[in-house]
């Protein structure tokens, strides 16, 4: 067993991150970096794509986002 995984076999990450992280994401973030991700995707932007999994996996390791990605994804559109 690797220390580093957790039951469902994701990494688990230390507290080191971009920015300023804070409470886990709310559900609204998550949601909108799985569009964002999908239209990232579609459009070959590799920062927003990496901005977007870096949310989904806070939130799949109940960490808080980098708030600079959260302020991306929430942009994303406007």
């Amino acid at each position: 067993d690797d220390p580093r995984m957790n039951s469902k076999g994701f990494h688990v990450r230390g507290g080191r991150g971009h920015g300023r992280r804070d409470a886990p994401a709310d559900r609204a973030a998550v949601d909108a970096a799985w569009h964002v991700l999908e239209a990232a995707n579609e459009l070959g932007d590799e920062a927003a794509v990496a901005a977007c999994r870096r949310i989904i996996d806070a939130s799949l390791n109940h960490a808080g986002p980098d708030q600079a990605d959260v302020k991306l994804v929430l942009d994303y559109f406007r």
